[in-house]
């Protein structure tokens, strides 16, 4: 039987995912994808299973994601499904396909925020002077 593990990453979210042929039972946390909340990152999640078709369909995934807020969570867990889908089917086209709907399906967004400057309580500009 085959397994693929991938993994998908967006600021301070992590997610692995499992897939394995199956009936199509989603699961993020242990918990099945229809009741997942806030319903938009749900829709986010289901992506790139209604890009796929009949894929998903096929297989069971199960997803584990940790760290960062809920936005950046769906992105990992999109990023890491999409990845899976692809190197469970092997399919260039579907990887053409989810390449044309969004890049972000299969390549990470590496932008992370900017560091606090020395002596100062903001990452960008300086405070002004009066004093001259």
């Amino acid at each position: 039987m085959k397994v693929i593990h991938t993994s998908g990453t967006r600021k301070q979210s992590k997610a692995r995912a499992t897939i394995k042929a199956g009936t199509g039972i989603i699961r993020i946390n242990k918990q099945l994808l229809e009741s997942f909340q806030p319903k938009l990152a749900r829709m986010k999640i289901m992506e790139p299973l209604l890009l796929s078709g009949e894929v998903a369909k096929k297989v069971d995934v199960n997803i584990n994601i940790l760290g960062g807020g809920w936005t950046s969570q769906a992105d990992a867990a999109r990023l890491a499904l999409a990845k899976g889908l692809i190197e469970f089917t092997g399919n260039k086209n579907l990887k053409k396909e989810f390449l044309e709907y969004d890049r972000h399906l299969l390549v990470a967004d590496v932008r992370r925020n900017e560091p606090h400057k020395p002596n100062d309580s903001k990452p960008r500009a300086k405070r002004q002077k009066s004093y001259r």
